[in-house]
């Protein structure tokens, strides 16, 4: 006999609510669970199996509608076999899209993060040549104050 899980362990394991879970047996996406005498729901590792495949299906992005469609061909046996790898592929299709999709988002975004270190780097040379020219001005202007006959060093006027 197979290990039952209880809603509360079934939970756990998968990270769906209870209410969740009562409600995807409720709207047929799971099938009737087994109850134990006091009707609490007791569920198989086949069960878990399952349910842990409608999660790889709804994080895929697969709508509700579409898994119910799955499930209702898994419910009628292997006479459906085709029809399921058809969902499935068609499924399959649109995930390989959106990650080529990704994928060019993602090479997009690459380029535009070396534009803005490209950018970043002159930025701060920029900034370390001119951090530069204000410590020499400013040194020469205490030395000229300090002492008025030295004279500014060269450059330093046309920097500034």
């Amino acid at each position: 006999m197979e290990p039952f899980l209880q809603i509360e362990q079934m939970s756990q394991r998968t990270g769906l609510s209870a209410h969740t879970l009562r409600y995807y047996e409720r709207i047929g996406l799971i099938e009737p669970v087994h109850r134990a005498p006091g009707g609490q729901r007791l569920y198989t590792e086949t069960d878990l199996r399952w349910i842990e495949f409608l999660l790889r299906l709804r994080n895929t992005g697969m709508p509700i509608r579409q898994m119910l469609a799955y499930a209702a061909l898994r419910s009628q046996g292997d006479d459906t076999l085709v029809e399921r790898r058809h969902l499935l592929q068609s499924h399959l299709g649109e995930i390989e899209t959106q990650l080529l999709e990704l994928q060019q988002t993602a090479d997009y975004l690459r380029e535009k993060i070396a534009i803005y270190h490209q950018q970043e780097s002159r930025h701060a040379i920029s900034a370390q040549g001119n951090s530069h020219e204000h410590h020499q001005a400013t040194s020469s202007e205490q030395r000229n104050s300090d002492t008025l006959s030295l004279p500014a060093r060269p450059g330093t006027a046309e920097r500034n």
